[in-house]
C-alpha cells in the first residue's frame, strides 16, 4: 500500500523524548531511520542491549489509529497463544520446531498504553525488533519464493481461527475493486482522455475488462468466499527472512490487518513476487508472470493454508492473481489521470508507466490462466501437500 504523504521528520531530541515514553530496559543511546516505507515514519532504537522499532503512524491514512492498535493487540494475543501451544508440540507442531515471530507491542511507562501521543499530536507505537533478519525486493531463487509463500501461509493459518468480527475494518474499501473502477470513471469525467499510445493502451485494456472487477465481491456476496482475518499488504519486502538460514520468520507491517478475503493477500503476494522486473520497469514488453515462481510460492503457501481453506476458495486463487494485478494498474492509471495525487511519482508519467506494467502482467496471467489453475489444483492434492510439508 503506497500513498503520497508529507513526511514529518522529528529532531533527534524529539525522537528521544518519544522513545523514552515507552517502557524500555535502558536509556536510549541510538536512533536511526529504518526501512523505506511510504506511509509511516520508522526508526530503529537502541536502548542498552535492547533494540526496538519506533513508528509514527500516518493518521492521514489511518484516521482512527486506536482501531489499528486494537487490531494489533487482538492479533498479538491470539498469535502468541497459538505460538506458545505450537512450541510445546515441538517437531509435531504446525511449525515443526521452526522459528516464527510476531513483533510484540511495548507499552508506555505511565499507564501501560500501547501507543503514545506527543505534544504535536503525533501517534506513536513501539514494537520488538526481529533480530538476524532481512527482507528482499526481488526474489533471488526458487527456494526463497517457497519461503515467502510458506510465511504467508503460516500467518494465515495462525489467524484462521481468530473471530473476524473482533477486528475493525481500518481501511474501508481497500481492495474492493468495483470502488476503484468508480473512481476511475470519475477521473475520466474531470480530465482529458490521454492521446499517447500508452494512455490509449490503458484505456482500451480497462474497457475490455470492466466486467471482471466484481468477481471476488460477487463471490463474497453469494457466500462462496468467507470473510477472514488478513494481513492486507503482504508485499515481498514485508516478509522477513532469517539471515543465517534464509527461512521466513516474520510478516511485519501489521497496520492493515483487518477483515477481508485471503485472496486479496495471496493475489497481491503472487502479483508482487512473480514479476521479476518489478513495478518500476519501463521494459514493458519483457513484463512476464513467472509461473515457476508462482509454483514455488503456492507450494509453500498451500502446505500451510490448505487445511483451513475451503475447496471453493482454492478455485479463486488464479482469479485473485489476475484481479489484484488489474486493480493496482487501475489505481495507478486513475492517479495518473488525476495528476499523481496519491502514489508518489518522481516524474509525470511514472504512474502511467506503473499502470502499463501491471496491465502487461495481467495479460501474461491471462495467457497462462489454464496452467495456473492446474497448478493450484495439483498443489492442493493431499499427496502434493504431504510432499511440500
Amino acid at each position: 500500500m503506497s500513498q503520497a504523504v508529507e513526511r514529518r521528520i522529528e529532531s533527534l531530541d524529539d525522537l528521544r523524548d518519544v522513545a523514552s515514553a515507552f517502557d524500555l530496559t535502558a536509556a536510549v543511546c541510538s536512533i536511526v531511520p529504518l526501512g523505506s516505507g511510504n506511509v509511516n515514519d520508522t526508526y530503529l532504537v537502541e536502548a542498552g542491549d535492547q533494540k526496538v522499532v519506533l513508528q509514527r503512524l500516518n493518521t492521514g491514512v489511518f484516521r482512527r489509529p486506536e482501531l489499528v492498535m486494537g487490531n494489533q493487540q487482538m492479533l498479538s494475543r491470539h498469535v502468541q497463544k497459538r505460538l506458545n501451544a505450537d512450541r510445546n508440540l515441538g517437531e509435531a507442531g504446525l511449525l515443526a520446531g521452526r522459528r516464527w515471530e510476531l513483533p510484540r507491542l511495548i507499552c508506555t511507562r505511565d499507564g501501560g498504553c500501547t501507543w503514545h501521543r506527543c505534544s504535536d499530536g503525533g501517534f506513536w507505537r513501539t514494537t520488538t525488533f526481529v533480530a538476524d533478519a532481512h527482507s528482499v525486493d526481488v526474489i533471488e531463487h526458487r527456494r526463497q519464493a517457497r519461503e515467502l509463500g510458506w510465511g504467508l501461509g503460516v500467518f494465515h493459518q495462525l489467524i484462521s481461527d481468530l473471530p473476524v468480527e473482533q477486528l475493525a475494518d481500518t481501511l474501508e474499501g481497500f481492495h474492493i475493486t468495483p470502488r476503484y473502477l468508480e473512481a476511475y470513471h470519475r477521473a475520466l469525467v474531470h480530465t482529458s482522455v490521454p492521446s499517447t499510445p500508452l494512455g490509449q493502451e490503458c484505456l482500451a485494456f480497462i474497457r475490455e475488462r470492466e466486467l471482471i472487477v466484481s468477481l471476488l465481491e460477487d463471490a463474497k456476496a453469494r457466500g462462496d468466499l468467507p470473510l477472514r482475518p488478513i494481513h492486507g499488504d503482504p508485499k515481498i519486502n514485508n516478509m522477513l527472512l532469517e539471515r543465517s538460514s534464509g527461512e521466513a520468520i516474520a510478516l511485519i507491517d501489521l497496520d492493515t490487518v483487518k477483515p477481508g478475503l485471503v485472496h486479496y493477500d495471496i493475489g497481491d503476494c503472487l502479483r508482487s513476487c512473480c514479476n521479476r522486473l518489478g513495478e518500476e520497469t519501463t521494459d514493458f514488453d519483457a513484463v512476464h508472470f513467472d509461473l515457476d515462481l508462482a509454483a514455488a510460492i503456492l507450494e509453500g503457501y498451500l502446505a500451510m493454508a490448505s487445511s483451513f481453506l475451503q475447496p471453493v476458495e482454492l478455485g479463486f486463487i488464479a482469479d485473485a492473481a489476475r484481479l489484484i494485478s488489474f486493480e493496482l494498474g487501475l489505481r495507478f492509471f486513475t492517479d495518473y489521470l488525476a495528476g499523481n495525487t496519491y502514489f508518489k511519482a518522481s516524474h509525470p508519467e511514472q504512474n502511467l508507466h506503473r499502470a502499463v506494467v501491471q496491465f502487461r502482467l495481467v495479460a501474461s496471467i491471462e495467457a497462462q490462466e489454464a496452467a495456473l489453475r492446474a497448478l493450484v489444483q495439483q498443489l492442493s492434492e493431499p499427496t502434493a501437500l504431504t510432499l511440500a510439508a
